[in-house]
């Protein structure tokens, strides 16, 4: 066995099949919300854009590279192995963060509740810190991935208050 082998932040050819899939499973379960009941609605063309509304563009990328983050940040928790009750509390906090972040989407567009949406976002925000706190007790570079994901997501809570309040 090579000093390499030994090493525990070692990354094999499995290793990045299993950070591929999970880049690519987050992505789909975190885009497909928006596939299925988005911004492209009479109804939403009709509100009343907050002044900090970026280009409609911006969110797909910006989400597409957030969800790459948490695909990656899960993989470095979950390599740590699910009897680890640490690894477990860090997982279980990221479903149940992920379980809002999904939800907000139909929320907001398909059943047109901004205000209920907010209540959403809201709990996704908090739950957030609790998230990040579990992955740095297992992985501090897995923490830091969720970091961006935190800041973008108390914008969009931001972004949501504003639709709220000109609508």
């Amino acid at each position: 066995m090579s000093l390499a082998d030994a090493a525990p932040d070692s990354f094999d050819r499995r290793d990045l099949l299993r950070v591929f899939g999970l880049i690519v499973l987050v992505n789909l379960l975190g885009g497909l919300p928006a596939v299925l009941g988005g911004p492209d609605s009479a109804w939403f063309d009709a509100l009343v854009k907050p002044a900090i509304y970026p280009p409609t563009w911006a969110f797909g990328v910006v989400w597409t590279l957030l969800f790459t983050l948490l695909g990656v940040a899960v993989f470095l928790i979950a390599r740590e192995g699910v009897g680890d009750r640490r690894v477990r509390v860090a997982l279980g906090l990221f479903a149940l963060q992920f379980v809002f972040n999904i939800a907000w989407t139909p929320t907001f567009f398909t059943f047109q509740l901004p205000l209920v949406a907010l209540g959403v976002i809201a709990v996704l925000a908090v739950l957030l810190v609790p998230t990040i706190w579990a992955f740095d007790r297992v992985d501090r570079r897995a923490a830091a991935l969720l970091v961006p994901y935190l800041a973008w997501v108390l914008f969009a809570t931001l972004l949501n208050y504003r639709f709220v309040v000109l609508n």
